[in-house]
């Protein structure tokens, strides 16, 4: 589902977070896909907090180097806001509004109006119908979907400054749901393998979203990210937060790191994931989940997948939604791989050219 109605199937996914901007080019044949470009490009400090952008013009001319630096000549771009940013409701219509479009529009707006705690010329709503209701087949279930307009000007400002058009704005989460289809493949040796925990672990923020069938189920998100250990290593080494990042990824840190700085944050993250699967063991149905897969950035930590399945006795895999697909000689292999887990959100955002 998207925020704004989208008008061209081919798109650059961009996903702007809080420390950088990540874009991705895919190309589709059959149901295979081509990589046709990508890029990573570290935002300012306070560029974006907590996934809200509060400079459009630094966020603008960043996502300007990283189309620069991929090489992609492409002018659409589909781009996503955090679930904290969404109001999402399931609401019920009666089944006869089906084909009528205008008049389905007109009584989603008088519903949402009940819903939403903010006047509708504030906001951007969209709707998607997800089917007949289970209790009564008179009805249909409709997914209501609203932001304030504010998260996504600030976004197709951004987009504009690039010079690019912007033509989808989705919610985080939907675009997880929508790259883990491509993960799927991980799992195949599983029995059992209807519900995927995607654990996007960030650099601010971590959000845990569950699928079920494909379908999403869950989601939920929280303060806590990778820059707890790059601020760790600043107060242990006397490092400045820049230095100290750039150690983090390159390696180069005192022989203590790893066991003193490292492998605790390690232990806080598996405790991390253990509290997020209890949250939703806690609300729902389901008491177990078929696999874990991690994403972000923290998915690329050495180890972090072995420990949060010794420790939650669950299958655990790194998320890389292209490990099935072919790459275009702008494309870097290993770049790629080192960045996958990071790229799920731009990832489901560039398929939405395909939908």
């Amino acid at each position: 589902m998207s925020l704004l109605k989208p008008k061209q199937p081919a798109l650059l996914g961009l996903d702007i977070s809080s420390t950088s901007v990540k874009l991705l080019e895919l190309s589709k044949s059959g149901g295979s896909y081509k990589v046709e470009s990508m890029a990573i490009e570290p935002l300012p400090d306070d560029a974006v907090a907590e996934k809200i952008i509060q400079d459009p013009e630094a966020v603008g001319e960043c996502i300007q180097k990283a189309v620069k630096k991929s090489g992609s000549k492409a002018k659409y771009a589909a781009v996503a806001v955090a679930g904290s940013a969404v109001i999402t409701k399931i609401i019920t219509m009666p089944v006869a509004l089906i084909d009528n479009d205008s008049e389905l529009e007109s009584q989603i707006e008088m519903e949402a109006d009940q819903y939403i705690p903010y006047p509708l010329d504030e906001i951007n709503l969209d709707f998607e119908v997800i089917g007949p209701s289970e209790d009564n087949p008179e009805t249909i279930d409709v997914l209501l979907a609203a932001s304030r307009s504010e998260n996504i000007e600030a976004r197709t400002e951004a987009l504009e400054i690039a010079n690019l058009k912007p033509k989808i704005v989705d919610v985080e989460a939907y675009a997880i749901e929508n790259s883990s289809s491509l993960i799927a493949k991980q799992i195949e040796e599983n029995e059992d393998n209807s519900i995927i925990a995607v654990v996007d672990i960030g650099a601010t923020m971590t959000s845990l979203n569950v699928m079920e069938d494909g379908n999403l189920i869950y989601t939920r998100e929280q303060t806590f990210g990778g820059k707890q250990l790059t601020e760790e290593i600043m107060r242990r080494y006397g490092l400045s937060y820049e230095e100290a990042g750039r150690l983090k990824k390159a390696g180069g840190l005192p022989d203590n790191y790893i066991p003193e700085v490292l492998e605790p944050f390690k232990e806080t993250i598996a405790q991390q994931v253990g509290r997020f699967l209890q949250f939703f063991y806690t609300a729902g149905q389901h008491s177990n989940v078929s696999l874990i897969a991690l994403a972000g950035g923290c998915a690329s930590i050495p180890g972090i997948d072995e420990l949060i399945e010794s420790q939650l006795e669950a299958p655990t895999v790194i998320a890389n939604p292209f490990a099935n697909m072919s790459l275009s000689p702008k494309v870097n292999p290993q770049s790629l791989s080192n960045d996958a887990p990071s790229l799920m959100i731009a990832c489901g955002l560039a398929m939405r050219g395909f939908d």
